[in-house]
């Protein structure tokens, strides 16, 4: 049986999301790696064979620069190149709590229950989560999940902040498959919730997923 093919990215999608992102939430995007047709396949516009991350990082070293809040602007980068990844730089609109994604849905569901404000959350073709938070998150997520008990990096917990980004759907990532919304940005997620709401939540979920890691593979 063949293995099931990762449909074409119709590049009209990723226009109109760059120029959405940027008109409608006001936040800033960045163009930038693609997938290019090569030897019967696709590979990474930068040229290396074994990119981590094929069609979805940034072009270049200085890629906050590149970075607009403008629709008008956006529209002609991704004219320009219509297939180039989706970035939106953290740090300035947004911050995004990073967890695995099995976490994530659990601690997703007890938000839920909880009724916690609740910001746009994405996952990737890796397995993993973004939820999106106020600015400066980053810098105090690692204090808040020790004072919780746990150490960040040892439950996979990562803050991504000023400097980061996060990839937005409707990316796609090599072969592997597309970034998606879990909760889409709406007019009612429009007010971001602070990381000490959800960092909770969001720690216990990561830890009790690494613990029973660690007993599976006892």
């Amino acid at each position: 049986m063949e293995a099931a093919q990762v449909p074409p990215q119709r590049v009209e999608q990723l226009l109109d999301a760059a120029v959405r992102y940027a008109e409608e939430r006001h936040w800033d995007v960045c163009p930038g790696t693609w997938l290019k047709p090569a030897d019967g396949t696709e590979r990474c516009s930068c040229g290396e064979i074994r990119c981590a991350a094929p069609g979805a990082h940034p072009t270049r070293t200085d890629w906050a620069n590149l970075a607009t809040g403008s629709g008008a602007a956006a529209r002609r980068m991704w004219s320009q190149q219509p297939r180039s990844a989706i970035l939106l730089p953290t740090g300035r609109g947004f911050d995004a709590i990073d967890v695995p994604e099995s976490a994530g849905f659990l601690a997703l569901a007890r938000m839920e229950r909880l009724s916690l404000p609740l910001g746009p959350v994405t996952r990737t073709p890796d397995r993993r989560m973004q939820f999106f938070v106020l600015p400066g998150a980053a810098a105090k997520a690692e204090g808040l999940v020790r004072r919780l008990g746990w150490s960040a990096a040892a439950i996979g917990l990562r803050g991504r902040g000023e400097g980061h980004y996060v990839t937005a759907p409707p990316t796609r990532v090599g072969g592997s498959g597309t970034v998606q919304w879990v909760r889409r940005p709406t007019t009612a997620n429009r007010w971001l919730p602070g990381v000490e709401e959800l960092i909770s939540p969001l720690a216990y979920a990561c830890g009790r997923e690494a613990a029973d890691a660690r007993t599976r593979l006892s």
